[in-house]
């Protein structure tokens, strides 16, 4: 299995969900490729904002190696999940959906979570570390929720 995180920037959000992701699967021993990517390339190259490197290290994750890169038209093939952190992101992830197919597999991430339709994970960025700490915990949510529906999956 290859799940992508995307935001914006690829350097608050997704390497925060990235990082949750890679903990999750890993402790469960679920093999999977998880990565983040950004639908801009202005950081690319970057490490994550210090802010979510000191929320994810607070809660035992390193997300410090990571870094930024943009979204690519090929990751539409690889991934077999892409989760979107708000719904701008969601729209440029379609844009590049060729078939139904690689639709289906886009998704937003707090949709997905169960947080309701439309949902946006909200943009840290201009914030405060409570706004990180709050993306942490819907990233997570959503990391559990994924996490029960693939052992649900396996068990069939």
């Amino acid at each position: 299995m290859n799940v992508l995180m995307v935001c914006l920037g690829n350097i608050c959000r997704s390497p925060l969900a990235e990082g949750i992701m890679r903990e999750k699967l890993n402790k469960h021993r679920i093999q999977a490729v998880v990565d983040s990517a950004g639908m801009i390339d202005f950081h690319e190259g970057s490490l994550p904002d210090h802010r979510s490197i000191a929320t994810a290290r607070n809660h035992g994750v390193d997300i410090s190696k990571q870094r930024s890169r943009p979204f690519k038209k090929a990751d539409i093939v690889k991934f077999d999940y892409i989760f979107a952190m708000d719904n701008n992101n969601y729209e440029s992830l379609i844009e590049f959906a060729d078939t139904r197919d690689q639709e289906e597999k886009i998704h937003l991430l707090m949709e997905f979570a169960g947080f309701g339709v439309r949902r946006s994970v909200p943009d840290p960025y201009y914030g405060n570390l409570s706004d990180f700490e709050n993306v942490f915990k819907c990233s997570t949510r959503h990391v559990n929720r994924l996490h029960r529906k693939l052992q649900s999956n396996k068990a069939k």
